[in-house]
């Protein structure tokens, strides 16, 4: 039996939604970020490599092939791409590469399994690729990108709350202890909570769980399923992406 009852606490949705509202703010910049940078002009010059024999600019015609061989957006290659290649490439290559982040807490087996730090870079992983996946389908409105990720992240279902809903709005009414212990008591139960909305998300397979309790090959085991998790959550996100688009009229 436990000697200390921790304190618990409820993030209503207007909390949940001002918390996904603050991180969609920060990564859609990272995600202009990714597609607007072009050093040294290298994404423009894919598409007109080969036009001066200069030794200087055969040089940078190679790093300029490199980055449209990879597809890169901004690139040549990436303009001829369709809708379905453009969100292929965020997922399976951005997501991919950034998969490598999330799984390295496994390396250190069950351990890393007793912090909740492999749930955080894993939900902000899947934030990140949904939200590159509703940019690439023309969602670009905050409130939008928020209400995709309560659903497929958080389970939760927004609709009903007005747009730009601020956290605190509904929590001012509920009591609470005012004392600096009382207060601190309270952060406790909203961190427990906060942890408990991290689960939610898309979390790898059973299997892979076990595996990557063990020291070592547990972080190989936490890439295949936190990979595999973040292509069901990138599925789930399109799914409610064209469910909540409004078909194009002629």
């Amino acid at each position: 039996m436990s000697l200390l009852t921790l304190p618990t606490a409820t993030l209503d949705d207007a909390e949940v939604a001002s918390a996904l509202g603050r991180s969609v703010g920060l990564i859609n910049p990272i995600l202009d970020a990714l597609a607007g940078i072009d050093l040294l002009g290298l994404k423009k010059r894919t598409h007109r490599l080969g036009a001066s024999d200069d030794a200087v600019d055969k040089a940078l015609d190679v790093l300029a092939w490199a980055l449209n061989t990879a597809d890169v957006p901004g690139t040549k290659s990436w303009a001829e791409m369709d809708l379905d290649a453009r969100v292929d490439w965020w997922v399976r290559r951005v997501g991919a590469l950034d998969t490598l982040l999330v799984a390295f807490p496994g390396v250190f087996g069950v351990i890393a399994d007793r912090l909740p730090i492999q749930d955080l870079l894993g939900f902000s992983n899947q934030s990140i690729v949904l939200c590159a996946v509703a940019r690439e389908h023309g969602m670009k409105d905050r409130d939008e990108q928020v209400r995709l990720l309560a659903s497929v992240m958080c389970d939760r279902d927004l609709t009903a709350l007005k747009a730009g809903a601020a956290a605190g709005e509904s929590d001012e009414s509920r009591p609470r202890d005012t004392t600096v212990v009382g207060r601190l008591w309270h952060l406790v139960g909203v961190a427990r909570a906060a942890s408990d909305e991290l689960v939610k998300r898309n979390r790898p397979r059973a299997v892979f769980r076990y595996l990557g309790m063990l020291p070592g090959v547990g972080a190989v085991a936490d890439y295949l399923g936190e990979y595999g998790a973040l292509l069901r959550a990138a599925k789930e996100g399109q799914t409610w992406i064209t469910q909540h688009t409004a078909p194009a009229t002629a």
